[in-house]
């Protein structure tokens, strides 16, 4: 972080980062309880949009350039390529998804009428068995319906051996629409309603992998599970 020029593309003001304090070009004088003092260095964040709200393979190649660039992701390792993990969140990439679930033997509802998210699962295959069979419990007695899992293609090999030596497996869960909740686009609530149970499905199934005590189960965690926005994160 020493002496380190950070320049961020698309636009963003550059930084200049020495000595764990950041200084923008440009920065604006004390003002109020603002102080120009109080600024320093954290977690790296960057927004890219359209602004009519396309989308386009090129916001998530810009998305991930930016976290290039950004130098602080997030906590620093004790390697130079070993840190907390880093990732991005964007919209439901339907016809992504729509075609791999086509490649896969499944088929997805309409869009919002399904729910996905990432999720990291034990490596030892027995474990994993019962961590996801707990998952697919749930999300029936919720009343949704399961459709499928995808796992996520992944290249470790610029990973240090501190992040492999605990990587996870990396998998999608698809979730239908139950019957209980109301037609898809038939009102706002309606669509609140099946995002609210997404989320009481994943916390319950937090609760209950918690409650393991297999020392593999650790590795579980739900980045995202929703019907609108899909987190792609490294461990």
């Amino acid at each position: 972080m020493h002496g380190v020029n950070l320049q961020i593309p698309l636009g963003f003001p550059r930084a200049i980062v020495h000595k764990q304090q950041v200084r923008y070009e440009g920065e604006h004088p004390p003002q109020g309880l603002y102080s120009p003092a109080h600024e320093h260095d954290a977690c790296g964040v960057g927004f890219v949009v359209h602004i009519k709200g396309h989308r386009s393979h090129s916001i998530v190649q810009q998305a991930l350039q930016l976290l290039i660039n950004l130098l602080h992701r997030g906590a620093c390792g004790c390697e130079v390529n070993t840190g907390d993990g880093a990732g991005i969140l964007i919209q439901m990439p339907d016809a992504f998804l729509r075609a791999e679930a086509s490649r896969l033997g499944f088929e997805l509802p309409a869009e919002r009428g399904y729910g996905a998210g990432l999720v990291f699962l034990p490596r030892d295959p027995a474990v994993r068995r019962t961590v996801q069979d707990i998952f697919e419990r749930i999300v029936a007695e919720e009343g949704q319906r399961l459709i499928g899992w995808r796992d996520v293609p992944t290249d470790d090999s610029q990973v240090g051996p501190s992040a492999v030596a605990v990587e996870p497996v990396f998998r999608q869960i698809f979730i239908a629409r139950g019957p209980g909740l109301p037609p898809l686009g038939a009102s706002a609530d309606g669509d609140a309603a099946f995002e609210r149970k997404l989320y009481v499905i994943r916390k319950r199934v937090e609760h209950a992998i918690d409650a393991l005590t297999t020392p593999e189960a650790r590795a579980f965690y739900v980045v995202s599970l929703s019907s609108r926005t899909l987190i792609y994160k490294a461990c």
